[in-house]
């Protein structure tokens, strides 16, 4: 192991607030979580969805000769391209690699679109090749833009799988699981947390532990964390079956000295939630743990479509699972219109 982790919180004082209080109400006020009911928008427009094929799905899975082409995009939130365009550039492969490792697939390549100053421009493009370069992933091409005024930065991935990862596959009595890195420093400007310095050529081999746990049968979903935290990351994960979980706060790996209600809000540059049938629990556990990561159990899905919280003795429900991202499965839709377009 290269680092000692932590899961329990601070002694608690008479004075401090519950954690499911804090845990809670850094949910609620997370700005990302609101914005995902914003997808929705594309099934309302192109039609329904199936999850797997489009949208709605870390990527989108197209069967192709026995096998499924997984199609991934992210576009980077435009005051962090102009405040680290570097880092943006960073973040744009880790979004897209770890989509489609969360999906069960091996990335194949990226293109990115560039619209900005060339200063800006040349940033994030050193920002791109260095973590396409961690990764083993190429940058294949995109598009530039050189112009005066607001920037903006996008980027999609391509990968294979045999066998996918989707939501759609999670099931009552399933346990959910918690694996990431926790090592490195959360920033203070963004709720980042990078883990490119401690892993460096380690992190192809950490993404290739999800196909070969798809493949497996170790794993059956998969969600990469977001920006929406690992709760809402979790309500996207269980809307395309409409499962529940109850969520044992008190087993949730985090870095030591980062406080439970600020590290479900973070964005880990190594950070998934697992489903898995619970009699490959440690299965999945131990491939993890064998590279020097984080794994642990943080509790199980049910029938109830809602997420409740536990820490000790208290227990409160958090969140419906249905209408997180808003987007409308076909059979919901009169005469099940669907859409060719990628996922979510």
């Amino acid at each position: 192991m290269d680092s000692v982790y932590s899961s329990e919180m601070p002694a608690a004082r008479a004075s401090d607030p519950h954690p499911l209080d804090e845990v809670m109400a850094a949910y609620r006020r997370n700005p990302a979580v609101a914005q995902k009911q914003q997808i929705g928008l594309v099934t309302r427009v192109l039609g329904g969805t199936d999850w797997l094929s489009g949208p709605g799905d870390d990527a989108a899975a197209t069967p192709v000769d026995g096998r499924f082409l997984l199609s991934a995009g992210e576009a980077m939130w435009p005051p962090f391209v102009e405040q680290d365009p570097h880092g943006a550039g960073i973040g744009a492969v880790v979004a897209n690699v770890n989509d489609i490792a969360a999906m069960g697939g091996r990335c194949l390549g990226i293109v990115d679109t560039i619209v900005g100053p060339e200063a800006l421009a040349r940033e994030v493009l050193g920002g791109l090749r260095f973590a396409a370069e961690l990764y083993g992933v190429p940058i294949l091409g995109g598009h530039l833009t050189i112009r005066d005024g607001p920037a903006a930065l996008s980027a999609f991935a391509t990968g294979l799988a045999d066998v996918v990862l989707a939501s759609r596959n999670a099931a009552p009595g399933h346990v959910l699981l918690y694996a990431g890195c926790l090592d490195g420093e959360v920033r203070t400007d963004f709720p980042f947390l990078p883990t490119f310095q401690s892993r460096g050529p380690r992190l192809a081999g950490d993404l290739a532990l999800f196909p070969a746990l798809a493949e497996s049968g170790d794993c059956v979903a998969a969600k990469d964390i977001s920006m929406a935290g690992i709760l809402g990351s979790l309500a996207m994960l269980l809307e395309p079956s409409g499962c529940g979980a109850t969520v044992d706060l008190d087993a949730m790996p985090h870095p030591a000295g980062v406080r439970l209600s600020t590290w479900v809000d973070v964005f880990p540059s190594y950070g998934f939630l697992l489903c898995a049938p619970p009699d490959r629990n440690d299965a999945v556990i131990d491939r993890f743990l064998e590279r020097g990561l984080t794994c642990a159990r943080i509790g199980s899905l049910d029938d109830t479509a809602v997420i409740r919280l536990r820490a000790g003795d208290d227990e409160r429900v958090l969140t419906p699972v249905r209408g997180i991202t808003g987007i409308t499965p076909a059979r919901d839709l009169e005469g099940g219109g669907r859409s060719p377009s990628a996922g979510a």
